[in-house]
């Protein structure tokens, strides 16, 4: 009998210290910064003129062969060489709007240099990604992606946190 109490209290201490558990208390605070997130996210899209995909639909693209271009706009060493969406191409955004172009915050890359990455097609479709939904570098690449004058242009929000999420392959520079 003693032993079952035992086992019980450990239970409900491990429980009650989980971090579900937490997670449950904090749900109401947790659902403020859900909404934060959410509202920068829509606001950002409505101001930089392009469309959001999902990870599911980027999957689906890529498996269906869509002529696409997919741009990874983490740094190179510290992330998109380690993972990233198989077939993106990387150029650096900074994390700060970017309204002016300035090569110091793209890895000394121009414009030109980004425009030459996009190709000559400005109707082709652009998928631009960074880290994860808070991550704002896709945003100023799809900003640039718009102001160049490609008008189907997306952002990938979820980035490479939730393609690895989905559990969907990764691709890596050795």
């Amino acid at each position: 009998m003693k032993k079952t109490i035992a086992l019980l209290v450990t239970m409900a201490c491990v429980l009650l210290a989980s971090p579900s558990f937490a997670l449950f208390e904090n749900k109401f605070e947790a659902e403020v910064s859900t909404e934060t997130v959410a509202v920068k996210l829509h606001r950002d899209t409505i101001s930089g003129g392009y469309e959001l995909i999902a990870t599911g639909e980027l999957k689906k693209m890529i498996d269906e062969g869509k002529d696409m271009i997919i741009i990874d706009t983490m740094p190179y060493e510290d992330s998109y060489k380690k993972e990233h969406v198989p077939g993106a191409l990387q150029f650096l955004f900074p994390i700060p709007d970017m309204p002016e172009w300035n090569d110091a915050e793209t890895a000394g890359k121009t414009q030109a240099d980004f425009e030459a990455m996009l190709g000559p097609d400005k109707d082709k479709t652009i998928v631009i990604y960074c880290g994860f939904v808070k991550c704002t570098r896709s945003h100023n690449g799809a900003v640039w992606a718009k102001k160049l004058g490609y008008t189907n242009v997306y952002r990938h929000p979820g980035g490479i946190f939730a393609w690895k999420g989905a559990g969907f392959p990764i691709g890596k520079i050795k």
